[in-house]
């Protein structure tokens, strides 16, 4: 499945304003389950650029502007080849017992900052609920039935503002974007043992029969990544029930939300100058290349 993704990030100003460098995370690691084929990204006003890998090995693209202008745009456009990922077994081996789930010691070396927690839970919320929702389980993967646990339980709700929310707030609000319901299932999963990651990218429905889904066709979108023995990472989905699934697009990875933003940065200006954005998302289906 070839797909051309094109991805425009707008500022829009009430006058002409300085900005920092930005950082922009567009680009896909090329991996079995995910191939680019192409890409560029153009910026107004003009920019120059500089690309990197971070700590966890994303392509990073490093923007610096000399001039001033009253709106910010960036244009990334992908095509990439999406392959089928491998669905992990029905049944978290030996078992679904969070003190039964093994690393082995170089594998946790690695894992340990997804091991660790980032969120606190003073009064033991989570874990209550996650006591709960183990006296529930009759069987079956653990990380699939909290994938569904959180996708029924809780209501979707359109978030336009930045950043994510505790997943405490998350809980009790019983509603969250797709990435506060990611990062509700990955600090969940932390707490049952396992090694897990916030994820960014796109979402696509590459059919009719997609659908019904949360997030509509084309969307920037987010979920999660869980390190499963003999079966490595694997991508849960918690807002639209998915695991594993060829609709997700993979861009980025990173430990916590913040790290993982497609487009961030600062600019000097007056207060109150900033007046919007707007994020817009086309995924097309490419027939034939060249």
């Amino acid at each position: 499945m070839h797909l051309r993704i094109r991805h425009a990030t707008t500022y829009r100003y009430a006058e002409p304003v300085l900005f920092g460098p930005h950082r922009l995370m567009l680009r896909p690691r090329d991996s079995f389950d995910l191939r680019v084929i192409d890409t560029a990204i153009a910026i107004s006003p003009q920019a120059g650029l500089r690309w990197m890998h971070d700590a966890y090995g994303n392509p990073v693209a490093m923007a610096s502007f000399a001039g001033r202008s009253d709106t910010l745009e960036v244009v990334s456009e992908l095509v990439v080849q999406r392959f089928g990922s491998a669905l992990p077994r029905t049944q978290v081996e030996p078992g679904i017992e969070s003190s039964e789930i093994s690393y082995t010691p170089a594998e946790r070396a690695v894992l340990r900052p997804y091991l660790d927690l980032a969120t606190a839970d003073p009064d033991g919320a989570l874990d209550a609920w996650l006591q709960a929702f183990r006296a529930r389980l009759n069987g079956g993967h653990l990380l699939r039935a909290l994938a569904h646990e959180i996708n029924a339980g809780l209501s979707y709700a359109v978030r336009f503002d930045e950043g994510t929310q505790h997943p405490l707030d998350t809980l009790r609000m019983g509603a969250g974007s797709c990435r506060d319901y990611a990062w509700l299932f990955i600090e969940l999963a932390r707490r049952l043992g396992f090694a897990a990651r916030f994820v960014t990218g796109y979402i696509h429905e590459r059919s009719p029969a997609g659908a019904g889904m949360t997030s509509v066709a084309g969307l920037t979108h987010a979920w999660a990544d869980v390190f499963i023995p003999n079966d490595g990472w694997i991508e849960f989905d918690p807002t639209n029930d998915l695991v594993a699934d060829r609709q997700l697009l993979r861009v980025a990875v990173a430990r916590v939300p913040e790290d993982a933003s497609p487009v961030s940065g600062s600019y000097i200006g007056p207060a109150g100058a900033f007046l919007g954005l707007s994020v817009g998302v086309e995924i097309a289906p490419v027939d034939r290349l060249g």
